[in-house]
């Protein structure tokens, strides 16, 4: 939300990599976080305290750049359908968290721009050309070895999973056409302000919120801070480089956070989730390079 700096060309890539490195520092975080708190808070509690917590951020940062003029009431319907679809993709990802390998978790959060790629022609009007239909191939096969279904009973959380990633999908779509219209600032503070209005609705229907306790809280700062800074990061790195150099550093996501659960849950990594993972990651991939060589008006 700040100006990054200008840098040399050829040094750009470089930082663009260590911006990357740090979004993928604050998106493991936000993982062991979201799985310490579940103890004790259920998902929409999760959602309303990291929410609040994200706005003061957001909030602070608009005083500080004297950017609150950023912030308009335009196009409220896109907005909330954005944030509804955001708010109900990162309940399910905090229930999945609690119950599945983290490494499990976040194969199939990466399958989220395989999601676009079928849903786009449907919602934005968009053509699903060859190499667009051969990464979605290729990463819903990953899917079938990652779910390995038959293997194991179709469980809530593996639904959640799967879920999450169809609505981070719609939220990439619905950002995509904000960010025609609307600053990143006004797109946060939007975002913030209505997922607590949607936490606590949704964590009060059993007339009850469990505020954090002083042990939780910390982690609940954690995970506001992290989703904010990760968004951060990524909006940094593509200022400096190109996509198709600056995306591959997120899929490091996925080797990064099956060490965390080897080592600190003693969650094993088997050859079908390894080699599921890998077609994911092989058609998004696919997909960057694709869209990176095509003309800008096809």
């Amino acid at each position: 939300m700040t100006p990054s700096i200008a840098r040399p060309s050829r040094t750009a890539p470089l930082y663009a990599a260590l911006w990357m490195m740090g979004a993928v520092t604050a998106f493991t975080s936000m993982a062991i976080a979201g799985r310490a708190v579940s103890i004790e808070l259920d998902t929409f509690e999760i959602m309303a305290w990291r929410s609040l917590i994200g706005m003061a951020i957001v909030a602070l940062v608009l005083s500080l750049g004297r950017r609150w003029h950023e912030v308009t009431p335009r196009r409220p319907g896109l907005h909330l359908a954005r944030n509804i679809a955001h708010f109900s993709a990162q309940n399910l990802w905090f229930y999945a968290l609690a119950s599945l390998p983290l490494a499990q978790v976040f194969a199939f959060e990466f399958t989220a721009p395989l999601w676009v790629l079928v849903l786009s022609p449907l919602l934005l009007g968009e053509r699903l050309t060859r190499p667009r239909a051969i990464a979605a191939i290729l990463g819903f096969i990953g899917i079938v070895m990652v779910a390995r279904p038959g293997a194991a009973p179709l469980s809530p959380a593996l639904l959640a999973a799967a879920g999450c990633a169809v609505g981070f999908a719609l939220t990439y779509m619905l950002t995509r056409r904000l960010t025609a219209e609307a600053p990143v600032a006004c797109i946060l503070w939007w975002m913030t302000a209505s997922q607590t209005v949607l936490g606590l609705a949704c964590a009060g229907v059993d007339g009850a919120i469990a505020a954090p306790s002083q042990s939780t809280l910390p982690w609940i700062g954690v995970i506001a801070a992290a989703g904010l800074g990760a968004h951060f990061c990524i909006a940094n790195a593509l200022r400096l480089a190109p996509a198709t150099l600056v995306m591959p550093f997120d899929f490091l996501r996925l080797p990064v956070i099956a060490m965390v659960g080897l080592v600190l849950y003693g969650e094993p990594v088997g050859p079908l989730m390894l080699i599921g993972a890998t077609l994911i990651l092989g058609g998004n991939y696919l997909n960057i390079r694709a869209e990176a060589r095509r003309p800008t008006n096809a």
